[in-house]
């Protein structure tokens, strides 16, 4: 496909294709003048997982620590790619999927996905805790606040608190909770964006998306994966281009 675009034999909305060229789904591609349809392989896979304490998000821990990955169905010709990560003593839902491209749109910080926690703390917060952070608490790596907090009770000294935040930095809720002297005795991540984690998926348990969900998914993120004009095909091989006239080669 790149000699085809060097030799200027691929046009892209009718213009000539560059190598690297992004295509999606309504771009009409031409080869010697005839129409492609892109090859884009499987579709992308998406994976829910219901994470315990005591897993880490990693495919080589040092530690000999269990680890996530060990757990996922075996791929062949792709591998998982985990959206975000869960600290070794945090559980609740995480996300595989096999598509790069998503994994990055559901991370990047200039998308400001939301991500919601159930928060077990050691006390209960003062109404000044609760406003301070919201407006935002000063960590090392800058100021954090939270997009929502939300009482939603306890027993004893125990008090539990749904929080929404939109960014993703490493151990950032108990930091956060720390900075108020707060100690957190339990953290579990229940929603990702605009995937919760299923009432019905136990720890330790996972659930693979079907088609319809995850294209539902991505109609929501308003997300359309794009392929590589390397990575399309014509359905069938393309004429060869001769490089001087027929008849002066029959002559031969």
């Amino acid at each position: 496909m790149e000699q085809w675009i060097a030799a200027g034999r691929v046009r892209v909305n009718g213009e000539p294709a560059a190598v690297g060229t992004r295509i999606g789904a309504g771009d009409r591609v031409l080869v010697d003048g005839r129409s492609l349809r892109p090859h884009r392989g499987e579709t992308a896979r998406v994976l829910l997982y219901h994470k315990t304490t005591g897993e880490i998000v990693s495919r080589d821990d040092p530690q000999g620590r269990p680890e996530v990955f060990e757990k996922l169905p075996r791929l062949h010709g792709a591998k998982w790619v985990a959206v975000g990560r869960l600290d070794f003593n945090t559980s609740g839902l995480l996300i595989f999927t096999t598509s790069g491209e998503l994994a990055n749109r559901l991370m990047h910080p200039r998308h400001r996905i939301e991500r919601e926690y159930a928060v077990r703390l050691l006390g209960e917060l003062s109404e000044e805790q609760m406003r301070a952070l919201r407006t935002g608490v000063q960590l090392a790596d800058g100021p954090v606040h939270l997009d929502s907090i939300e009482d939603v009770g306890g027993q004893g000294s125990n008090h539990w608190y749904n929080v929404v935040l939109s960014e993703g930095r490493n151990r950032e809720v108990r930091r956060l909770f720390e900075a108020l002297n707060l100690k957190v005795s339990r953290l579990m991540r229940v929603r990702f964006g605009p995937i919760a984690l299923p009432a019905h998926l136990k720890r330790g348990q996972m659930r693979e998306l079907d088609e319809a969900e995850i294209s539902r998914l991505l109609a929501t993120l308003e997300f359309q994966p794009r392929i590589a004009a390397s990575k399309i095909s014509t359905g069938r091989p393309a004429r060869p281009q001769p490089s001087e006239p027929r008849h002066q080669r029959r002559g031969r």
